[in-house]
Parts: structure tokens; sequence; C-alpha cells
């Protein structure tokens, strides 16, 4: 805020010009704000460097300045730059003439040496004071970390303050009335929200078109507007009755806010200190409309937050932990969210007839719409395998049920086996692109088949297939989210380690899938193992 006026619009330039000429007083001003520079360092903050300056020509015979704004000097005889701070000119570590008068038993020194000295000396300056620099903006930084807490009684307190504001400001500049006017969402009308020295029943008026309401549009370019003159007052559609008045912009650094008004009984004038006053209390004002806005959003926030962590312990703990206690059967799984809640799960049941169910799915969505899938695929898994006994029709009645219960935009990849427990043989269906890997020994095979996602329509195939586990063969099953997972380095990790419990294989398998994982997606990987015993 420079306080210089500029100039004003055409349509008044001739009016101002002609009292101007007649010597009387200008009745519209514009002040236009600047944005601020940035202050240099005080040199005189560091107290250490007259005595290094006076240590080192003792020491060496040659004279050392420290020069403010080296531009302003002009040619120096020899001078290294000490950076103060970003967009800041440099000053200048001088280095005059030595002495012409030495002692007889101090040996003349090299001028090269004496030149990287300073230069390391004008490096360690430089140093301290962009140090000092970046700590000042790092505080400022930390002053605005400042929790929110919210008052008890937040929305009565707000009025307050701001009518307190609104007085306090205006009486600091001799005005009898002021007015805050914020501009709507869709930033054409400007609202009265709040006044001191007005009737109460302005609150309640409609809002102000802001076409046609010259002076706050002027504002809103970043102008403070002076008004004193009835003719100039009906012009630039002043909102109340008043012989003088001031109009002011409210916002933050990245959003306009709307309009302060002072208003006075009398015609006067108001100087430049009290108009940079008055910008002093649109900032105030829009700190604490800000606050607020920041408030409502963090309580907001906060109540999201603890919703989402409630979400996460919920499907967490409907993850099966406890394997089946079934005999020459081992299983695990592990399931991994990008975020606190999303799309993959595993899960195992057991069923009537020595069958043991297992499945891995993964919506085609993360975070909370992916979680609401899988819940959905995961639910219906469980109730079409009570009555369907055959893998192959439970896929098609999922994905009814998915298509049937959605607006048509909801995605999932699945498998589904049913093992026979009593002769190892496994029933497999799978829906989309779900990774199936069987070990032997040495022996690899892939099993994965790829076929329509659940939900894509409602008479989709699936692909049905079916293997025989033997006695120490491993079933790997895992959510491909990427689509590029290397099979074979699963199987190269877990080749000569299938002596080990399916826990531990799990750990093996997620080991061996993390470096080809997208930490953005969700996975799920479960293990099958027909035990020697």
């Amino acid at each position: 805020m420079d306080g210089s006026p500029t100039t004003p619009p055409s349509c008044f330039q001739s009016k101002i010009v002609a009292k101007s000429a007649s010597k009387q007083r200008k009745h519209l001003k514009l002040y236009t704000e600047q944005p601020p520079k940035p202050n240099r360092p005080s040199i005189e903050a560091v107290e250490c460097l007259p005595e290094l300056l006076r240590t080192f020509q003792a020491a060496t015979d040659w004279p050392l300045r420290y020069v403010s704004d080296r531009k302003s000097v002009g040619d120096l005889l020899w001078s290294a730059p000490v950076c103060v701070g970003s967009g800041l000119p440099a000053d200048a570590l001088v280095l005059d003439s030595p002495n012409e008068t030495e002692r007889a038993d101090r040996p003349e020194l090299d001028r090269n040496s004496v030149r990287s000295l300073v230069g390391s000396i004008a490096d360690l300056l430089s140093e301290l004071l962009q140090t000092r620099q970046v700590l000042k903006q790092r505080e400022a930084e930390l002053a605005a970390g400042v929790p929110l807490v919210p008052h008890r009684t937040e929305e009565k307190h707000l009025a307050n303050r701001l009518e307190a504001v609104l007085r306090a400001g205006a009486e600091a500049v001799g005005g009898d009335a002021a007015a805050l006017y914020l501009l709507d969402e869709a930033t054409t009308k400007l609202k009265l929200r709040c006044s001191w020295g007005l009737p109460f029943d302005r609150l309640a008026a409609p809002a102000r078109p802001l076409q046609g309401a010259m002076a706050d549009l002027e504002a809103l370019l970043g102008h403070a507007v002076v008004l004193d003159d009835d003719t100039l007052m009906q012009t630039w559609n002043v909102p109340e009755d008043f012989p003088a008045a001031v109009c002011v912009p409210i916002s933050t650094p990245t959003t306009l806010l709307g309009t302060l008004w002072v208003f006075c009984n009398q015609r006067r004038d108001f100087t430049d200190q009290q108009t940079n006053l008055l910008e002093i209390v649109a900032g105030r004002l829009a700190s604490d409309l800000e606050r607020e806005m920041l408030l409502c959003t963090a309580i907001d926030g906060a109540k999201l937050q603890k919703q989402v962590d409630a979400a996460e312990r919920l499907q967490r703990s409907e993850l099966p932990t406890i394997a089946p206690l079934l005999d020459g059967w081992n299983v695990a799984g592990w399931t991994s969210q990008a975020g606190p809640v999303g799309g993959a799960f595993h899960d195992w049941f057991c069923l009537p007839d020595g069958l043991l169910a297992v499945t891995v799915g993964q919506a085609d969505e993360c975070g909370i719409a992916g979680a609401l899938t899988a819940n959905a695929v995961k639910t219906a898994v469980r109730s079409h395998a009570r009555y369907h006994r055959q893998a192959e029709r439970v896929l098609p009645q999922v994905n009814l049920t998915l298509w049937t219960g959605s607006a048509g935009n909801r995605r999932a990849s699945l498998f589904y086996g049913l093992v026979e427990t009593a002769t190892g043989r496994v029933c497999c269906s799978s829906a989309g692109h779900p990774s199936v890997v069987r070990l032997r020994g040495d022996d690899c095979r892939m099993l994965t088949q790829s076929s329509p996602s659940l939900g894509e329509g409602p008479e989709s195939d699936f692909v049905q297939f079916g293997h025989e586990l033997q006695p120490g063969d491993v079933l790997v099953i895992f959510t491909n989210s990427t689509h590029d997972v290397n099979e074979s380095a699963l199987a190269d990790a877990l080749r000569g380690k299938l002596d080990l419990a399916a826990e531990e294989l799990v750990v093996v398998a997620q080991a061996a899938l993390n470096p080809h994982d997208d930490k953005h997606h969700d996975r799920s990987i479960l293990v099958v193992k027909r035990t020697t015993t």
C-alpha cells in the first residue's frame, strides 16, 4: 500500500483535473495495493562482524569492509559477494589495498591467498544470513500451524467479534457506521453480513447486484475508494446515504471475499494513514472469516475421519484370522489396502459335506467406493454359496446380485473355489483377472484365467476350471491389480519352501510380489496348502 493516488476512471478524470486546477480538494481517491517487498536483513544483527573485520586487518594488514547493496557503490578494487536472501541484491565484502607501512617482522602475504580467505568469509556470511531468512519464514509457517479450537458458542462469538472489529475500525478513523458485504457463491451479488451503526433491518435487505456497484468493483480490483461528493456518491452507487464514505477490499491471498464500507455523517476526507488502517481492519475481518471457514472444514474433516477409522476397523475385523480346523489342510491370507479402506479382500468358510470355500476379490474402485463394492460381493458370495454346491453356479448369482443392486457402474474381480477336503479336488470359477498358481515340488503351473468382471452385464459367462491338489501341493491366489504381476517371480520365491506353513508362505509371497506391487492399489493373497500328514 504505497498511498499514492492513481488515475481514476476516464469518466471522472476531467472533473478531478478541473477541481485540482482550481485548488479544490479531490473527492475521489484510488489507492492501489502493492505486494510487500522482502526486507533486507540488518547486518548490525551479526554482532561478531565488526570484530571480525578488525581482526582480519590486524592479521593481514589488508582493510576489509562490509558494503550493503554493492550496486550503489560503483567500481570496487576487489569484492566478494554476500547473498543476503532470495530476491534481494547481494552485499559485498570489499578488500582495499594493504597498508603501505608494513612491519619488518611480518612477511608480505600472497594476494590470492588473502582473496581466497575473504571469499570463504563471504560464503560463511551468506550461509548465515540465508539461514536466518529461512528460519524467519519457517517460524511464520509454524505460527500458521496452530490448531483451530472451536468455541462452544462459536456462531454467537463470530457475530460479536465481527461487529467489534467493525466498530473499532470505524471509530479509529472517525467513522459513524461500518458495513461488511460478502460475495455470494456465484460472485454476482453482495450481501450485508454484519454492520455497526446502521439500522438492524439492513441485515434483512436483499443482496445488492455486483453489476453496477462501481465502488465495490473498483475495491475488488485491489483499490481503496474514498468518496465525499454527492454526485460521486450516486455515480459510484454507494449502498448507504452518507455525506462521505470509504470502501476497501476484503480478501485472502487467493480469494476475493467482499468489501468493507465505513460511512461518516459529515463531509470529510480520509488520509492515507486512515485508509491504510482500514485495510488492516479488512485484513482482520478476512482472517476471522477464513478461520471460520477452516474451522468448519476441520470439524467436518474430523467427523469424516472418525467414520473412516471406524470403517477401517470394521473392514479389518471382518477378514478371517482363524484357519478352519481341517485335518490335512492349512489356509492363510493377507490383505492390504492402498488407503484406510479399500476394495480387496480374502475369505474362507466351511460348508456341509466337507467342503471348504475360499475367495479372493478386488473391486475396480479404491477407497470407500471400493470397500462398499467389496463388502457387497463378499456378502453375496457367502449367501449364494449356502445353497449352491457348484462353483460355476455361484458366480453368475453373485454377478446378478451386484448388477441388479447397483447403477451398473460397480465392477469387481473374484476367485471362488470349492475344496473337497476328502479328495483334494478344487473346483474353481473366476471373474476378471485374479492370478492363480499351483506349486508342487519344483513344478509350477499357472492356472490364471481371464473372463468378464463382475457387474459388467447380467448374463456374463465366467471361466470354470478344476485341479486336484496332492499332499504337499500349494495353491496361491492373489489379486492382479496392475495386470502385469510376474507370476514366475512368485513361483521362484516359493520353490523350495513348500514345507513351510501357509502363514509363512503368505509372508514369502508378500515379499515376492512387493517389487511388482503398485502402492496405489489394493492387494490380497490367499494360500491353500494340502499337508502331507
